[in-house]
């Protein structure tokens, strides 16, 4: 059975303009047309070529891999068409300023498609993300001659992009950087360094790649307070020509999954380069960068996620095994659909509902950079601020700790058939385990929450996650219909505030009780959030579902029926998971800290 994919576009819709007032984004400053049916529109568009184009094409790129030929990554067949079909129907700028030829839709349009794309193969959407990072880099941090002279090639798709952090000795602890900047006059500076593991580090898509790469110069401070960051060209103009900018790649890696991207060893050698931004401040332009990479790779978890879920309701609805334990469904058959079994129904359900909280958690956070970003208002700009700052290392952790783990239960549904390559769940299990590496570590999540995120501003950041909960719980107090809901979130809430005050009071006390508690405060943290996204999906389901008063369409009278199971299904078996992490997180550090290190 191959692998299809099909956009769930009717619960985008849900989520950007039922759960949230999407229509309220052409309000905001230089968003005028991105209107409801614009951005449909643009939706409708790219699940077509996720699923025409993209899709056949993720396991050409999981067979055939990137190959290093004379210096030069190839490649898998098919990916450099694609690219260009995406070049010409403008999707590197869909988010882009129309200034440098975008077409300058909210980022969280930007998001949205972005599962799509993901989705149907996430090689592929490496080398288009990467360029957006680029782009948002230089667009936040560069000098207005910087971004006439490399925006439109990055924007039209002819040059790519990448960053380059890394270095053997220098992964999570950037401030062990030793690639060196030495000034070359007239602006420019001269790179010399080694990078590793950058994606879509070489390729022969593009006309040229755009290198954002960490380095110090001469007289930089040590540690993190002496890094820069310079955009590097892989070959520079002199004159109307490209020429080598001494920017090589020596070797890529050998992966578990992701075959299609490259990942590159990169040397710079006397490179000229550019610096972006002020000296010694480059860790707040890649943070630009990384913020946004971030996200995408939390909408890898949840886009691969979905397309496991696909693959395995498809199959659970064809594969005959045995019979219902009530007796046979299906007597004119030789045996039932496994989808009878209580076990498969759970693990579909499992996927399906960690899947549409994902998607509006996703769809928050996106609207919250929007206003963030574009809001005339700057206390409403400081609190979106606030709110997507809190929720990107739990967006990015959780959901793709999850997203890996929901890939397994959809190669558990395949049985053997999973484990075999034909049916390509396998490899989206493969795909999906770097999105808890790669962007930091979930680990590196965890800490960041618990350690900058909670505490900044006196815990500013915080009451904006917790102040609309509480509204919300204090608003439908009253509410029978949704009192199946609302009170194991009124639960989990209290959990996590206990959880927070906790970790407050103790952390000061012996910082590594922060330190082993982060990932079970962040997992608390993301099941409530989703527990409260969840508790409004099923108000809204359920309102739609009475004002219709039996005048819906009988498909989308079913929408919102399933939604509300779906929404039942969440609390009764999923949301029970925070009380374990909170158990878990309140026993503090001891038994780890006191085992001695002479017994690992």
């Amino acid at each position: 059975m191959p692998m299809t994919y099909r956009a769930p576009l009717r619960d985008l819709r849900f989520v950007y303009y039922e759960l949230f007032d999407g229509a309220a984004l052409a309000a905001l400053p230089g968003f005028e047309d991105a209107t409801p049916d614009t951005v449909e529109a643009v939706l409708e568009e790219m699940g077509k070529i996720a699923t025409e184009v993209m899709q056949p094409l993720n396991a050409v790129g999981d067979e055939e891999g990137c190959r290093l030929e004379n210096g030069s990554v190839r490649t898998p067949t098919g990916f450099r068409d694609a690219w260009n079909l995406l070049r010409e129907g403008g999707w590197m700028g869909v988010t882009a300023r129309p200034e440098y030829g975008g077409q300058g839709m909210p980022y969280s349009v930007g998001v949205a498609a972005s599962e799509l794309m993901i989705a149907a193969n996430l090689s592929l959407s490496m080398y288009v993300f990467l360029t957006h990072g680029a782009y948002d880099a230089l667009d936040h941090h560069a000098s207005d001659e910087l971004k006439k002279m490399f925006l439109p090639k990055l924007v039209d798709g002819s040059w790519a992009g990448t960053m380059c952090l890394t270095e053997p000795q220098s992964g999570t602890d950037l401030g062990l950087v030793r690639a060196r900047a030495v000034d070359a006059g007239d602006g420019a500076y001269k790179v010399t360094g080694s990078k590793i593991f950058i994606s879509a580090g070489d390729q022969d898509i593009t006309e040229n790649i755009l290198h954002l790469v960490l380095a110090r110069t001469p007289d930089a401070p040590p540690g993190i307070k002496g890094i820069s960051m310079f955009l590097v060209p892989k070959l520079k103009l002199e004159g109307e020509r490209l020429v080598p900018n001494g920017v090589t790649c020596p070797s890529i890696e050998h992966k578990l999954g992701i075959k299609g991207s490259a990942t590159c060893v990169i040397n710079f050698d006397n490179s000229i380069g550019y610096l972006v931004g002020e000296p010694n401040k480059g860790m707040r332009a890649m943070f630009t960068m990384m913020n946004a990479a971030r996200l995408h790779v939390g909408v890898q978890g949840l886009a691969i996620s979905e397309a496991a879920y696909q693959a395995a309701a498809a199959f659970a609805r064809e594969r005959l095994q045995g019979r219902a334990l009530t007796g046979a469904k299906f007597p004119e058959q030789e045996a039932d659909p496994i989808l009878v079994h209580p076990d498969v129904r759970r693990m579909l359900l499992s996927i399906r509902a960690f899947n549409e909280g994902a998607r509006a958690l996703t769809a928050w956070i996106g609207m919250t950079i929007d206003y963030a970003e574009s809001s005339p208002d700057p206390a409403e700009r400081e609190a979106a601020d606030d709110l997507a700052g809190l929720l990107t290392p739990i967006v990015k952790a959780f959901q793709t700790d999850l997203g890996f783990e929901m890939a397994n239960v959809a190669l558990q549904v395949h049985g053997g058939y999973g484990y075999v390559r034909e049916y390509g769940v396998e490899q989206l299990v493969r795909d999906a385990r770097i999105t808890q590496i790669y962007e930091g570590t979930n680990g590196i999540q965890a800490l960041d929450l618990v350690g900058r995120k909670l505490p900044a501003h006196t815990g500013r950041a915080l009451r904006r996650f917790f102040h609309p909960v509480e509204a919300f719980l204090a608003a439908e107090a009253g509410n029978a219909a949704l009192a199946e809901f609302t009170a194991p979130l009124a639960k989990a809430f209290e959990r996590l505030q206990r959880a927070t005050l906790w970790l407050a009071t103790e952390s000061l006390k012996n910082p590594e009780q922060a330190g082993a508690a982060a990932t079970d405060y962040l997992h608390l943290f993301g099941w409530t959030a989703l527990a409260y996204l969840w508790a409004r999906m099923a108000k809204v389901a359920l309102d739609k579902s009475a004002a219709g008063d039996g005048k819906l369409s009988r498909d989308e009278a079913a929408f919102y029926d399933a939604k509300v199971r779906t929404a039942r299904f969440f609390f009764e078996r999923l949301l029970p998971r925070s009380g374990a992490h909170f158990a878990t997180l309140m026993s503090g550090s001891r038994t780890m800290m006191e085992f001695p290190d002479t017994a690992f």
